[in-house]
């Protein structure tokens, strides 16, 4: 008896911690944005807070050194894809509206639908088929202009799409890891954001000694940084070892809420009826999903 009411605590702190690390997400676009207003451009804003938390991190690495060495395959996997999906927002809300980056990405369960019945042979549900409406269908509005085929129109579109679709893979490497301890689950999810952001300096137009100059003037910042983006980062992933993926999903709305309407009312970008109508079948989506699972 007492056991279940301390779990049932312990779960509850979970969902409170969820939706708290789902607001911080939401307001995530804001140091992004600072940095670039700074000078930093592409990749440079997700490597300069990127590197600065993982140096917040290693002390908690210590003690489970020997246990993520062991299990290094597993966490490779978890945070090339999860990292990748990190890495890539993160570059989206660099080159597009802060709304489109946030909404785009949300197809997740579109992407999820699609993997589980190509890969897993899963069942195209009612529920399933009407997510997977709803999806591509607010995909369409947020993406379409009034003119021609709704398609990417950046960069920043295509990162935010192609991130949702590696938060979908990389889910499947977070079940496969969920013995790791927490600060190592952690590091993958920041060590992949970091490696594929230096690897997407190849393709960027900005000079790296220019932008190695602002990292330097930026970096009093950038180490304050980590007081922001490892909580973040930690209420997300330390809930999601306790709580049912359905609950998780439910749960992590809060970032676009507070996403949405904060991006509304202090980005200056526009937000009408547009965004707010791909905003609701996107939303209806990833609902559908969280009330089938």
């Amino acid at each position: 008896m007492k056991g279940s009411a301390q779990q049932g605590d312990s779960l509850k702190l979970a969902s409170g911690a969820l939706v708290l690390g789902g607001m911080m997400w939401g307001l995530y676009w804001i140091p992004v944005r600072y940095f670039v207003d700074q000078g930093l451009d592409g990749a440079w804003p997700g490597i300069v807070m990127y590197s600065v938390a993982l140096l917040g991190l290693l002390p908690l690495l210590w003690r489970d050194r020997h246990d993520l060495a062991r299990r290094w395959q597993d966490l490779m996997f978890s945070g090339m894809f999860t990292g990748a999906a990190f890495g890539l927002f993160t570059i989206s809300l660099v080159y597009t509206d802060v709304v489109r980056a946030i909404l785009l990405f949300y197809l997740t369960p579109v992407w999820g639908t699609i993997l589980g019945r190509v890969f897993l042979g899963e069942r195209l549900t009612r529920a399933r088929v009407l997510g997977l409406i709803s999806g591509l269908g607010g995909m369409a509005i947020v993406l379409g202009s009034g003119h021609g085929i709704p398609w990417p129109s950046n960069v920043g579109d295509w990162a935010a799409l192609v991130s949702g679709m590696a938060w979908a893979v990389g889910t499947l490497g977070l079940y496969r890891s969920s013995g790791i301890s927490v600060p190592g689950q952690v590091f993958a999810f920041i060590t992949g954001a970091l490696l594929l952001s230096l690897i997407s300096l190849v393709f960027s137009a900005g000079g790296v000694q220019q932008q190695s100059a602002i990292v330097v003037g930026v970096l009093p910042i950038a180490m304050l940084s980590v007081l922001y983006t490892l909580p973040m980062i930690f209420l997300t992933i330390w809930p999601a070892t306790l709580l049912t993926p359905a609950r998780v999903g439910l749960l992590l709305m809060s970032e676009v809420v507070v996403g949405l309407i904060s991006a509304a009312v202090f980005s200056g970008e526009p937000f009408g009826l547009r965004e707010a109508a791909g905003a609701v079948l996107i939303v209806s989506a990833a609902v559908l999903e969280i009330a089938r699972g």
